[in-house]
């Protein structure tokens, strides 16, 4: 079975013993009955149909136009308008996240220092194992490491060297530049999630995946404004030969988005895989010389390299793409029950993954990855949204940054079953710790359900829909002299209201974040129009998004060659579902 992040073994099933269920857009499309104005109206502020003053939009509430039956006015072209322009579905690109507030240091500059030497005395005298892999045991030697069998004992101070080559920041460059993101520094960027073998929507229920599913996820990524990143994995089309997939799911990347998206790590041929299909669509020249992939390198935790991770770092790596190194962590069976003591380990780990990868090429991007959550004494389950793991997630970003690297953590993580309270309020806990610890690539931030065995259609564009929130807060309070309202204050004095006055009028549309998704309405309207949850408008939400999707222009040329290099890949091996 694969971990919930999808790296270490393909998950792998006889799909002729299941019936799985082609994803229903279609179908979704018909049975939710949308109403592209009452999705409009749906951000309209409530209070004020209760009160019956004007709306800043121009347009009335339900009580004022109650009250004010029978008179027409000259307005009702531009509040026409008005709606037609929000109800327009525009999918402007927000390239990244750059933060102008401040990281949270939870830990003391004394704790870090007691982190960093425990970590040095753990890769000096417990050492670490790289199983499997002559190669990596030949090049720790000749770099001063002690091997012992498979046991890489390294001496103090060779790792945190050896990661000095590695760049602090560094762009992933998508097939649409108006897409490229910066990984590192102030910046955040946003990739939906990685490995689920299952798939969850309201028609179909949970089921395995499929490759359309995949295709779905891939299309609703391009046609989030707030999510940066393709991702990789974002379910496990397990409808197709485990040895042949990656082939499929990279082709759905590059050719129904335009986005930067990730590489395939479940076997070395798979990475080279890979990076000679970014040869076509980028360019042979241009791979060697640019970040065009940025993919997952999970640790087997405790202190465990295995070859078939590593093989996929070395091909990476020789070829100058990026790479996370990341401990894949449940606090309690993989590592110490403790936060210093798991910092400890996370340390360790990733700092022998990072030298490993300059020993291949030094200078070669990495990430420092840290996926770590907290386990149910009771039970044995991996918890999320936990306070200890936030702990963690601030004190790993601190680590990071004394490092001079960028930083992988967090995502909308949940062990919910379904998009429900129990999904928002641990998949906020994270995002938000996300925010303020300073990551730089945020995978799993959206679509994330039952502890990463499930991709949600309907929990993908709920998260999506937040993400635009941490985008706001990321932004900072600005203190400009338009900001200051200092106008306004006078214009409207004692005993008056501010929705007519003119710093509102210049300001209403940019001023409050307004999610595109949930419901604010009054009861009364909300009731009428058949009550519905957060899941429902969630689903109407996908089939919106989709009816509205269309596929990025691609050079007809590079897409033939693809699809030549995919077929001919395919014919070359004989199917494999183990």
């Amino acid at each position: 079975m694969a971990t919930p992040e999808g790296a270490h073994v393909a998950f792998s099933t006889d799909t002729t013993q299941f019936a799985p269920i082609a994803p229903r857009r279609a179908a979704i499309k018909k049975e939710t009955r949308i109403d592209f104005g009452d999705l409009s109206r749906g951000r309209e502020m409530s209070d004020l149909a209760a009160s019956g003053q004007q709306d800043p939009s121009g347009e009335e509430t339900s009580g004022q136009s109650r009250r004010r039956a029978g008179r027409s006015g000259g307005r009702a072209g531009g509040g026409a308008a008005r709606r037609a322009e929000r109800t327009a579905l525009r999918n402007d690109p927000v390239p990244r996240i750059t933060r102008d507030i401040p990281n949270f240091e939870m830990l003391s500059g004394d704790a870090l220092s007691v982190v960093e030497a425990n970590a040095e005395i753990v890769l000096e005298e417990v050492g670490v194992n790289f199983v499997n892999n002559p190669n990596a045991l030949a090049r720790w030697r000749a770099a001063g490491a002690d091997v012992q069998g498979e046991r890489v004992h390294i001496p103090r101070g060779l790792a945190r060297r050896l990661c000095q080559t590695a760049p602090a920041s560094f762009t992933q460059h998508a097939r649409n530049p108006v897409n490229n993101v910066e990984i590192g520094g102030k910046d955040l960027v946003l990739a939906p999630v990685y490995g689920p073998p299952f798939v969850r929507d309201t028609i179909g229920g949970r089921r395995y995946a499929t490759m359309e599913d995949f295709r779905t996820f891939v299309k609703l990524g391009q046609m989030s404004k707030w999510l940066h990143h393709s991702g990789g994995t974002v379910c496990e089309p397990t409808d197709l030969p485990v040895n042949k997939r990656h082939l499929d799911m990279l082709l759905a990347h590059m050719t129904l988005s335009d986005k930067p998206f990730m590489g395939s790590v479940t076997e070395p041929q798979r990475a080279q895989d890979s990076v000679d299909m970014c040869g076509i669509l980028f360019g042979e020249k241009f791979v060697q010389q640019n970040t065009v992939m940025t993919s997952l390198i999970n640790i087997n935790s405790p202190l465990t390299f295995d070859d078939t991770m590593m093989g996929a770092l070395e091909v990476y790596a020789a070829n100058n793409q990026a790479c996370i190194i990341s401990p894949f962590i449940v606090g309690g069976a993989m590592a110490p029950v403790s936060v210093m003591g798991t910092l400890t380990q996370v340390l360790a780990e990733v700092m022998a993954g990072i030298a490993y990868a300059q020993l291949v090429r030094p200078g070669a991007p990495v990430v420092f990855g840290a996926f770590v959550t907290s386990i149910d004494m009771n039970s044995g389950a991996p918890t999320f949204g936990t306070p200890e793991a936030s702990q963690i997630l601030y004190g790993a970003g601190q680590l990071a940054r004394r490092l001079n690297l960028p930083f992988r953590s967090g995502g909308g993580l949940c062990g919910s079953k379904l998009p429900d309270a129990q999904a928002a309020y641990e998949s906020a806990h994270t995002l938000n710790a996300a925010l303020l610890g300073g990551v730089n690539f945020m995978l799993h931030a959206c679509g994330w359900l039952e502890g990463g065995l499930v991709a949600s259609f309907e929990k993908f564009v709920m998260d999506a829909d937040q993400l635009g929130a941490l985008h706001k807060m990321a932004g900072g309070v600005t203190t400009d002299e338009n900001a200051q309202a200092m106008d306004a204050i006078r214009e409207v004095g004692p005993g008056g209201h501010y929705l007519g006055c003119a710093h509102t009028q210049r300001n209403f549309k940019t001023a409050f974040w307004r999610s595109k998704l949930l419901d604010y309405k009054p009861f009364e309207t909300w009731d009428e129009e058949g009550a519905r949850d957060t899941q429902v408008l969630a689903a109407e939400r996908v089939a919106l998004l989709l009816s509205q999707y269309q596929q990025p222009a691609l050079d007809p040329a590079i897409a033939e060659a693809l699809n030549a290099f995919v077929a001919e890949r395919k014919a070359a091996t004989p199917d494999a579902f183990m």
